[in-house]
């Protein structure tokens, strides 16, 4: 029973979202949605980064270094009036030096708008066991301990959590971040939220600071503005030299922190799969998405089950109704729209799976092609099975490549040779046995006429009780078509042999065939009622054979002159010169098959 196309494409749908709820193509979902969404944007001007690069280490030594060089730094940058100053640095512990963790403590006091380093420990920093341990509501999510800056520090400054957090499935990749952590009972808020917030404090975004969503926020997928570098990003050396002056800061954000591949800060994003990031600029970026509000969250997985079955069910109807190539045409103009539509909800702040439509559309789109193939070869195999015993295979055959057209009635003036045979004695015969034996008898004698006629190429016209009319040369062309007649008939003389043996023993009768064999124009083609018809041939060709084959006695093989004259370099005969036949005014010369070469 073949298996109806919905119910596969049910099933395709089926299977696509048990893919999306497990999230099997995680890799490739990944890898596509940072390709569409990770465009290159403007940075914001108000975020400068100060970078601990070389030049800076080579001005100030090996790191780390001695807590009087930051102490001066934010002596310096104080006279700016920056809106923020964020160090990603922890401070956690005292140094060997009281007078420079007293300087250090001061400055920060002094300048009054200063966000420290924190670090909460976890058992396993990517987002997926994270959201695994805590089933997706990361609102919980605690960390088992938390380094911070010291007592001293923590009075006069604020802090946040510096943890980024890359994906285990694709090369620790950071694409999203969490907005807030938990330990012993209190929220932990990140280190670019605590950026974000002490800037609107001192005046930027005219002081407002945006209402947090964290259910929504603390989940998100980072909105990068760029490779690597992106950000305005100078050398902390050059504050100490004056290349920068101080008033150069005022209402920016300052965020210092690693910037050389030594200190080992480094990190692959969404918007860099191939090259690293520094963790300050990852911050720059965290900081900015807090600015502009543009927190992209993606959907629940019951909305994208629901895209999944609608896209699935709507493909189906659609390309059910087109041929491949035009569903094929459809399929990439879907597949580009929806790529628009999951471009454009982005922009609305919402993630939609972009993989699984798309190769649910195409697996649907391929299943229906692969489908109509099958579906064509059983239909044709099924025509060819079951009308190929009624008519001659190269007549089906046609059928099948002409479509409608083929079967439309008229015919084609054709030059074939047309063979007759009946079965001689077997009224005599069927008087002795009984009617079941009968059919049987002559199944036998009929399946031998067929098969020699098809085992030459030749087309069996049809059955006419104990009788057979086959034609060559038609449909098809086929060469030597008048040799491979005379072929068919000896081959049904041969085969008879054993038949009529087997008869005798059982009856003490048998019978024979008696064949005619005549060559020359004929009308062939379709003929009959629009409602039922033959592919046949008709004409004075025709006739003349059949009057061949009532005038052959029992074993002979009669040829027309016309035939002969064709094969006569590969038979042997008798002439048996002319004989009157009914319907024509003048003889016809014959000649009885001996032998073929």
């Amino acid at each position: 029973m073949k298996i109806k196309s919905q119910y596969l494409a049910l099933a395709l749908i089926f299977l696509f979202c048990i893919f999306s709820q497990y999230d099997i193509f995680v890799k490739l979902e990944n890898y596509v949605e940072d390709a569409q969404f990770q465009k290159q944007k403007d940075p914001d001007s108000d975020i400068v980064i100060l970078g601990i690069d070389e030049k800076s280490l080579e001005e100030f030594g090996t790191f780390p270094w001695d807590r009087k060089v930051y102490s001066e730094l934010f002596d310096i940058l104080s006279k700016g009036k920056s809106a923020a100053i964020g160090v990603d640095i922890i401070f956690s512990d005292k140094s060997d030096s009281p007078e420079s963790d007293l300087a250090l403590i001061d400055s920060i006091k002094k300048a009054g708008n200063v966000v420290l380093a924190s670090y909460g420990n976890i058992e396993s920093t990517s987002y997926e066991n994270i959201e695994r341990k805590y089933n997706k509501d990361i609102r919980n999510f605690e960390v088992s301990t938390v380094e911070e800056p010291m007592e001293e520090l923590k009075e006069v400054s604020k802090s946040g959590f510096i943890n980024v957090f890359p994906s285990d499935k694709d090369g620790e990749i950071i694409r999203r971040f969490y907005d807030n952590i938990n330990y012993d009972g209190k929220k932990i808020n990140s280190f670019s939220y605590e950026i974000y917030k002490e800037a609107v404090k001192n005046g930027l975004n005219s002081g407002k600071l945006l209402a947090k969503q964290e259910e929504i926020w603390n989940k998100n997928y980072i909105d990068f503005s760029g490779a690597p570098g992106t950000f305005e990003c100078h050398s902390i050396a050059d504050v100490f030299d004056g290349t920068i002056d101080p008033s150069y800061f005022e209402g920016k954000i300052i965020l210092i922190g690693p910037y050389t591949v030594g200190l080992q800060d480094r990190f692959f994003t969404a918007a860099s799969r191939n090259y690293q990031m520094y963790g300050i600029e990852i911050h720059a970026n965290l900081i900015q998405n807090y600015l502009y509000n543009n927190f992209k969250t993606y959907v629940s997985d019951k909305v994208n089950l629901l895209i999944l079955v609608l896209l699935g069910i709507a493909s189906y109807l659609l390309f059910k109704k087109l041929t491949p190539p035009k569903a094929s045409v459809l399929l990439l103009v879907l597949m580009g729209f929806y790529l628009v539509i999951a471009n454009f909800t982005y922009s609305k702040g919402i993630i939609i799976k972009i993989v699984y439509p798309l190769l649910l559309m195409a697996s649907i789109n391929i299943m229906l092609i692969i489908y109509s193939y099958i579906d064509e070869y059983i239909e044709r195999r099924k025509i060819t099975d079951t009308f190929g015993k009624y008519v001659a295979p190269q007549v089906v055959d046609q059928i099948l490549k002409g479509g409608e057209k083929s079967l439309n009635l008229g015919g084609v003036r054709r030059f074939i040779t047309v063979l007759f045979v009946d079965i001689r004695g077997f009224t005599p015969l069927s008087e002795k046995a009984q009617p079941e034996e009968i059919v049987e008898i002559l199944n036998d004698y009929l399946n031998l006429t067929a098969e020699s006629i098809f085992n030459e190429g030749g087309t069996l016209d049809k059955f006419i009780g104990d009788a057979t009319m086959a034609i060559y040369n038609a449909p098809l062309d086929l060469e030597d078509h008048a040799y491979r007649a005379v072929k068919s008939a000896w081959a049904m003389k041969q085969g008879s042999i054993a038949l009529q043996e087997k008869l005798e023993k059982k009856f003490g009768k048998s019978v024979q065939f008696g064949i005619g064999i005549n060559t020359g124009y004929a009308v062939v083609g379709n003929i009959g009622a629009k409602f039922r018809m033959d592919y046949t041939a008709i004409g004075d060709t025709v006739n003349t054979s059949a009057r061949l084959e009532s005038n052959a006695k029992a074993g002979q093989i009669l040829l027309s002159k016309s035939t002969y004259e064709l094969v006569k370099d590969k038979v042997e005969v008798t002439p048996l010169g002319e004989i009157k036949v009914k319907g024509k005014a003048n003889g016809v010369e014959i000649y009885q098959l001996e032998k073929v070469v």
